[in-house]
């Protein structure tokens, strides 16, 4: 993966990987500690066929891939991690034939883990589908970076 201001280079890495690319997920934008990635309505997604309303499953799944790239942007390296805990509070259904986007913010690391927070959303990010917090286990050892305490 290359640099996180061209969505378009990790875009790659989406489309190849199994089971981002099935679920047809995209970059959106990133920062150094977040990003925001999309994901495309499509029938097959559809919890609800009355409604058309995604299922809630697949916005879990954006929620993880998406917290999972957050760490990814404020430690500029892949480290091996596993999901430990991901809270979603649903708010409110997705619009249907929308496009859901996540936005993740890693905001705190320690030598095991990485904490994570953001929300989901579809035409406006002050309305959100659901609030999240997720919380990282690195899995390989302890990784190469530890974070500097700010001297008052």
């Amino acid at each position: 993966m290359t640099d996180h201001n061209h969505p378009e280079a990790w875009n790659q890495f989406l489309a190849i990987a199994p089971y981002t690319g099935l679920l047809r997920m995209e970059a959106a934008s990133a920062s150094d500690s977040g990003c925001v990635i999309a994901l495309p309505y499509h029938d097959d997604l559809v919890g609800d066929p009355d409604s058309g309303v995604l299922h809630g499953g697949a916005i879990t799944a954006l929620m993880d891939v998406c917290f999972g790239f957050s760490v990814y942007f404020r430690t500029r390296k892949f480290v091996p991690m596993a999901t430990l805990d991901l809270r979603i509070d649903y708010l409110r259904p997705a619009q249907p034939h929308r496009k859901v986007y996540a936005t993740a913010n890693c905001y705190k690391l320690t030598q095991d883990l990485a904490f994570v927070r953001g929300h989901a959303y579809d035409d406006a990010s002050d309305n959100p589908i659901s609030t999240s917090v997720g919380i990282f286990m690195f899995t390989a050892g302890k990784p190469a970076f530890t974070e500097t305490k700010k001297s008052s």
